[in-house]
């Protein structure tokens, strides 16, 4: 498809696109694909650190120890992300730093951040879920189908 407008545009245009192509930088694709691997392997060690932490000194379970472990990851990413810190690993890093939930944690606080100077009702809380609330729709509805299936797999004695 792309070639069929490269051959039907105007030869000027033809020119340009070649001109962009040749001054256009390449991507290190497979060197951020390795940075956002460690950083974001870091950071799930990190997390494992803190679990740890929370299991012998204040003797959680491996089962319960989840939610507050989370928690505090999201609590360092707001502080990093406030101080400025979390900008410049997510510069770095890219997707390495997005994709564990200190990313959740980094756009909900960006976004209050951003917005502070509207006030504490129009401005933070009204903008400070904006990027963070499809996901936080989308996974609430992902559960409860999840829940859904289950609960009528064990009604039916399939589990």
């Amino acid at each position: 498809m792309a070639d069929k407008k490269k051959k039907n545009a105007p030869p000027d245009a033809q020119e340009y696109q070649a001109f962009q192509q040749q001054r256009e930088v390449q991507r290190p694709i497979v060197k951020n694909c390795i940075k956002a691997f460690f950083v974001g392997g870091f950071i799930c060690f990190i997390g494992q650190i803190i679990s740890t932490f929370y299991i012998y000194f204040f003797h959680f379970t491996e089962q319960t120890v989840g939610n507050p472990t989370v928690a505090t990851l999201i609590f360092i990413t707001m502080l990093f992300t406030g101080f400025g810190f979390y900008d410049r690993i997510g510069q770095f890093a890219g997707a390495g730093s997005a994709v564990p939930v200190t990313g959740f944690g980094n756009a909900v606080i960006s976004a209050a951040i951003e917005h502070r100077t509207e006030g504490f009702i129009l401005g933070v809380g009204t903008n400070m879920f904006k990027l963070a609330g499809p996901v936080i729709v989308y996974g609430v509805f992902s559960a409860f189908v999840v829940a859904l299936i289950k609960t009528i797999l064990i009604q039916w004695g399939g589990l």
